[in-house]
């Protein structure tokens, strides 16, 4: 099956070489002929399958009417990362349309997205700059023919439910809505059975973390974390890594520590600007840094396809939030590499992490790491050291020491 199956409109299927697709992922092939039939879908399926240009091309294949410059689509969805590419993605599928997009979320000036709310036939938009938009009336819904929720789960652990709620109540009736989501918690099920019509489900793997990653855990003590990563980034042929970490501070310091040493990393939080948020982003995906450190909030607009690793610093306070962080690499028909370092008190979340991967996760250890280092002291912490650049080009490359010979010794 190839995209030709789905008759779309000459300037729809002109996007679709655009973007370079060529044959539908699974849930593209099972998506897009309910949606074109203007049925309700509710889309069960996790980050890395293609659920955008699922709704994203049957959307603008609905657009090509007459009517113009006025929102007929909305699509929320819960960071300013995500937002702003499903907006990209609208505006590469959707060039030769002339069909208008824009992305509206916080942290920005809302002027230039007023202006461009005058003409625009697609809103992608995150739920609290959307709701200052309809209080201000600088939007108006009342064309509107199709509703996405995008990442609904993450939307209901940000805290966004009532705002959705809130929103919909400034929306058509009469129209189609299309639900995405990883998980399905209850709440959710809640808001699905509210707003979908006698809709279509579309699950695409749901239970299992895609085949092409491979998984491996470090056990370690909290204190020697940072020690253990250098060591791992150090020994390991590695590409474009994704490091996760739980809290948008250890965020920050994480990424001082891999800079100090000598990483070109950067660190996505949210306690950055727009502009910065923007800035680190674009440069993991252009190869400016090969590390980037985020939190998982941070993190769920990341679409880089050539991620070669995944590295929990931090073992995530759930399974699926497991599956959603490793599934940024092995995208596509790429293999990528997943490790987690755990300490003594992850033990139950690494038997859940087990249970819905249906396997042990292997256990591993370095032979040269020194696991009984004790903890450093303030006093201990080496001052003033900047290791040289460092590549990834191979095993060891690049790893020199300093004058002082303390190549090792990096304070957790």
């Amino acid at each position: 099956m190839n995209f030709k199956a789905f008759n779309f409109h000459p300037t729809v299927s002109a996007g679709v070489l655009e973007a370079d697709y060529e044959i539908p992922t699974p849930i593209q092939a099972q998506a897009i002929p309910p949606i074109l039939k203007g049925c309700d879908v509710m889309g069960l399926a996790q980050t890395g399958t293609g659920k955008t240009a699922a709704f994203a091309l049957p959307i603008l294949n609905r657009l090509m009417g007459n009517k113009r410059g006025c929102p007929r689509a909305l699509i929320m969805a819960p960071t300013r990362e995500l937002a702003e590419q499903i907006h990209q993605a609208f505006e590469i599928m959707g060039r030769k349309t002339r069909l208008k997009s824009v992305s509206v979320y916080g942290g920005v000036g809302i002027n230039p997205q007023i202006q461009k709310l005058k003409r625009a036939d697609i809103v992608v938009a995150c739920p609290g700059r959307l709701l200052d938009h309809i209080g201000r009336h600088t939007v108006d819904f009342s064309q509107l023919e199709v509703l996405v929720i995008d990442e609904a789960d993450q939307l209901f652990d940000m805290g966004f439910l009532p705002d959705i709620r809130r929103i919909l109540k400034h929306l058509p009736q009469a129209r189609q809505t299309l639900l995405f989501s990883a998980t399905m918690p209850t709440e959710i099920r809640r808001l699905s059975k509210d707003i979908l019509r006698n809709p279509v489900t579309v699950q695409i793997g749901m239970t299992a973390p895609a085949d092409t990653v491979s998984h491996a855990l470090y056990p370690v003590a909290q204190h020697l974390k940072t020690a253990l990563l250098l060591n791992l980034l150090g020994s390991t042929p590695i590409r474009s890594v994704l490091v996760f970490t739980r809290t948008k501070h250890r965020a920050k310091s994480l990424g001082k520590k891999l800079a100090v040493a000598g990483y070109r990393s950067a660190t996505l939080q949210g306690n950055l600007s727009q502009g910065k948020r923007q800035a680190a982003l674009d440069g993991f995906r252009d190869g400016t840094f090969q590390i980037l450190v985020a939190t998982d909030i941070a993190a769920r607009g990341i679409d880089v396809t050539r991620i070669s690793h995944v590295i929990n610093y931090d073992i995530p306070s759930t399974p699926e939030a497991y599956i959603h962080r490793i599934g940024r690499t092995g995208r596509a028909t790429h293999s990528g590499e997943a490790f987690t370092l755990i300490t003594g008190d992850d033990r139950k979340m690494v038997s859940a992490i087990n249970r819905i991967i249906g396997s042990k996760i292997e256990q591993r250890t370095l032979s040269a790491f020194n696991y009984n280092a004790p903890a450093l002291t303030h006093k201990d912490s080496p001052k003033g050291q900047r290791k040289p650049h460092r590549t990834f080009s191979g095993a060891n490359r690049g790893r020199k020491k300093t004058a002082s010979g303390m190549n090792n010794r990096i304070w957790a």
